[in-house]
C-alpha cells in the first residue's frame, strides 16, 4: 500500500563552505598580523643600525681631526678638561645627529685615545659606541 503523504527529498546540509571560508580568512588575518609585526621589528632594527653607523662615523671623524692636529694639541681634545674649538664643534654634531647624544673623549699623554658616544632613541634603552686608538 502506498501512502498519500508526499515523499521528502533530503537535501545535503548547507553552510559548510561558509565555515571553511571563515577559517581561511582567520588564517590569512593571522598571517597579515605577523607580517605587520615583522615590519615594525625591522624598522626598529634599521633605526638602531642607522644610529650605530652615525656614531661610528662621528668617532672616525674626530680621530681624523686628531691625527691632523697630533703634534701639539692632542691633549686639548679631552672633554674632561677644556675642550678645543674642533672638539666643541664635534660635540655639537654628536648632540644634533644622535637623539640625546653625548660623548666623552679621553686622551693620555702617550697618545691613547678613547671615544665613548651614548644616545637614547625614543622608547629604547641607552645605546653606547666606544672606540679606542693610539695616535703617535
Amino acid at each position: 500500500m502506498k501512502s498519500n503523504s508526499p515523499t521528502r527529498i533530503r537535501r545535503p546540509v548547507g553552510g559548510f563552505a561558509l565555515l571553511e571560508a571563515m577559517v581561511a580568512l582567520l588564517i590569512c588575518a593571522m598571517g597579515v598580523l605577523g607580517v605587520v609585526g615583522l615590519q615594525g621589528a625591522m624598522t626598529r632594527a634599521q633605526t638602531a643600525a642607522t644610529f650605530r653607523a652615525e656614531a661610528a662615523f662621528l668617532a672616525q671623524q674626530l680621530i681624523g681631526a686628531m691625527w691632523t692636529d697630533r703634534t701639539s694639541n692632542l691633549t686639548t681634545y679631552n672633554t674632561s678638561g677644556t675642550c678645543n674649538a674642533v672638539c666643541n664643534d664635534w660635540l655639537a654634531r654628536v648632540s644634533s645627529r644622535l637623539p640625546s647624544g653625548t660623548a666623552t673623549v679621553t686622551v693620555t699623554n702617550a697618545g691613547a685615545v678613547s671615544i665613548d658616544i651614548r644616545w637614547t632613541a625614543a622608547g629604547e634603552s641607552q645605546s653606547r659606541f666606544t672606540m679606542a686608538t693610539s695616535i703617535n
